[in-house]
């Protein structure tokens, strides 16, 4: 071959690779701006999600059926006795008297679909967001989902199956099971580590029994932390809260971990526990609780624990991108608050009807909590702790997660 046809057929390989590169990237760039940043919202006793804006008014742009199915579901559960009487246990306990049709929800990667748990028909599904259709279902093990948490890089999502005690990985896309790990009793949140190496579990045990009382604390089974490796899912630790709060003089503390997130440098641990209305720091490399913040009481809520939800006083826990505020909804006293978090001092009590979650807003700037009691979202400025829009959503939402959808999106087209 000679020099000349060498050097030529060297230029155009190397334009058609620029050229190549150069497609790869417009088309990576056209489908990042294809997508537009939403808020899921998950309406339970409705078996609805709304979507909302991630930011400013949060306005309402559509309302996906996370339970299409329903009648095939039911056939199944009303076809099997024991079924039965676990989809009856939840409508009477944990869902106050409603069916739990939707508990969490993440985006997959592509923004096309909804990934869904399910705690009444103990499974996760997938669902189009362009027809409503279901991609895939995967039935958890045992007769209840729950809580779930998607991994830093969008690709596996994590969901507790509660009466299983135990929690199962899938594959976002597909709902391919990728492994599982055992957890203590009632296992609850989930949260993957920023860099997705570890997985970190609460289980809480029982919190549908009338044992309230700091006496019978005992009867409400093993609660601990067990933390994982993502990749193999083999347990790294597990840290049970009892001797750390026994250490610190509060034997009277429930040790059920229930929301919690940890600081931007994942060094410091701020997590809420059963019956108490505030929360904890804890040091992971010291291992121990450094401060103990207990927030105000509302003098019209009830003081007998067992009228509580599921044991939960106060449920739902967020921190600002720059770690220097906490959000904190109140649950079973009717507020939600932004404390800073070098003094511990709480802001404002933004007035909230049983405020089940919070979270952050696309641009960080807002503490969003979901009101159960009043069917609506609302959004409080980190800066002011005051609150600042509100939108109605379906019956009872309670996770509100970060997502994406097409670009124009207003809403599956089958609904």
């Amino acid at each position: 071959m000679s020099v000349l046809r060498s050097r030529h057929l060297f230029s155009l390989a190397a334009a058609l690779a620029l050229t190549a590169g150069t497609t790869a990237t417009a088309v990576a760039q056209d489908t990042a701006a294809a997508l537009r940043e939403v808020m899921f919202v998950g309406n339970n006793w409705d078996g609805t999600a709304d979507v909302i804006e991630s930011t400013g008014d949060f306005a309402r742009l559509g309302r996906v059926d996370v339970i299409p199915d329903k009648a095939q579901r039911m056939a199944e559960i009303n076809a099997d006795p024991i079924k039965w009487i676990y989809f009856m246990a939840i409508r009477n306990s944990v869902g106050e008297g409603h069916d739990q049709f939707v508990d969490d929800m993440y985006s997959t990667p592509d923004g096309r679909s909804m990934v869904v748990s399910r705690p009444s028909f103990a499974d996760v599904v997938s669902i189009d967001l362009t027809t409503g259709r279901i991609n895939w279902r995967h039935p958890v093990a045992g007769y209840r989902a729950d809580h779930m948490a998607v991994s830093p890089d969008g690709t596996r999502v994590a969901v507790s199956a509660s009466t299983a005690g135990k929690v199962q990985v899938l594959d976002i896309v597909t709902g391919r099971g990728l492994g599982e790990f055992t957890t203590g009793d009632k296992p609850h949140e989930n949260i993957f580590t920023k860099d997705g190496k570890y997985i970190w579990n609460m289980a809480i045990g029982e919190v549908n029994t009338a044992l309230d009382d700091p006496v019978w604390d005992w009867t409400k089974g093993d609660r601990h932390i067990t933390v994982v490796d993502a990749t193999t899912f083999k347990q790294v630790k597990t840290i049970d809260m009892r001797g750390r709060l026994d250490a610190i003089g509060l034997k009277d503390f429930s040790d059920a971990v229930r929301p919690a997130v940890f600081s931007p440098d994942e060094s410091t641990l701020y997590f809420q526990v059963s019956f108490f209305n505030g929360f904890l720091e804890y040091d992971l490399a010291a291992d121990r609780i450094t401060r103990v913040k207990t927030l105000p009481k509302n003098p019209a809520t009830s003081p007998d624990r067992t009228t509580w939800v599921n044991d939960s006083r106060h449920h739902g826990i967020s921190m600002n991108p720059s770690g220097t505020k906490l959000c904190v909804a109140g649950t079973m006293d009717d507020y939600a608050t932004v404390v800073d978090r070098t003094t511990l001092q709480e802001g404002p009590l933004v007035s909230a009807s049983k405020p089940y979650w919070a979270t952050v807003s696309g641009d960080g700037r807002d503490c969003i909590v979901s009101e159960s009691g009043a069917d609506r979202v609302t959004a409080i400025d980190f800066a002011t702790g005051e609150k600042v829009a509100s939108v109605q959503v379906g019956d009872h939402p309670q996770r509100v997660r970060l997502a994406h959808v097409p670009d124009g999106w207003t809403g599956p087209s089958a609904s």
